[in-house]
């Protein structure tokens, strides 16, 4: 059996007057969400507090009453992962309501990134820019890919990575929340294993810091998610800190060696 450990945080960073990202974790069952909110006076904190609750309350109502981790054969993806994408969906059509009937929140829109723990599985969805690596033996992969013009550029091998990071573009995303009546959420399955550490974070740290920085920083303090948390958010603001910067840090354990931590759910 794996537990899993839960720990986030979020920060202002040093240009920004107001925090504009949220980010929610029910560890009792198994849900993680982080969105980065956009447009507006205000309406980003709007756009992004709608999609965290939203898709929290709709994945805590059904999670539990579904067999866990069962494959939908006419799609592949396990009912988890369909619930997800559903939650998205009703998340983008409340938030794209909202935008256009009260004139203070026109033109609002957030990332989302949402992760499902269940079984030995883990389903994240996302939306944006903001995303999830997994670091397994001290090797950092990403879980997923961004919705931004520069990251299509990467992909086309018109700009490398560091490219990227000091481009004037980097924040174009391509998808967003509440933007248009219908959205299409990309979905990812992984098999957790026992001493996996996810990463969700906002473009505030990926923006400025590297992921070989962000590698090492996971290695050095896997073992205290809060001071991790920590530490990612100050490298950040010590690069400038632009943006807002939120961290979301999971990781799984072995039951039977490990007692579940307070941020923690029980998997058969």
């Amino acid at each position: 059996m794996i537990t899993v450990d839960m720990f986030a945080m979020t920060d202002v960073g040093i240009k920004r007057d107001h925090n504009e990202d949220c980010v929610l974790i029910t560890p009792s069952h198994g849900i993680a969400v982080l969105a980065d909110g956009m447009g507006g006076y205000n309406a980003g904190e709007v756009a992004s507090a709608m999609a965290v609750d939203i898709i929290t309350e709709h994945m805590k109502d059904k999670i539990f009453n579904m067999p866990q981790a069962q494959i939908d054969k006419d799609i592949g993806f396990t009912g988890e992962s369909v619930l997800l994408r559903q939650a998205i969906k009703k998340t983008n059509s409340s938030i794209y309501k909202t935008a256009q009937t009260q004139a203070e929140c026109a033109g609002m829109g957030t990332t989302v990134l949402a992760s499902a723990f269940y079984g030995s599985h883990i389903t994240a969805a996302h939306v944006g820019d903001s995303r999830m690596y997994r670091l397994r033996d001290h090797k950092l992969t990403h879980v997923t890919d961004d919705h931004s013009l520069i990251h299509e550029q990467v992909q086309r091998g018109l700009l490398t990575a560091d490219d990227a990071r000091n481009s004037t573009i980097k924040n174009l995303v391509t998808r967003a929340l509440g933007v248009a009546p219908e959205v299409e959420a990309d979905i990812v399955e992984d098999i957790v294993r026992a001493e996996d550490l996810y990463l969700m974070c906002s473009d505030g740290l990926t923006d400025v810091v590297s992921d070989e920085d962000i590698c090492k920083a996971l290695i050095h303090g896997k073992n205290n998610l809060k001071k991790s948390c920590t530490q990612l958010i100050q490298m950040a603001n010590n690069a400038g800190g632009p943006d807002n910067i939120s961290i979301i840090l999971i990781l799984a354990k072995d039951s039977g060696r490990n007692k579940p931590g307070i941020f923690s759910r029980l998997f058969n």
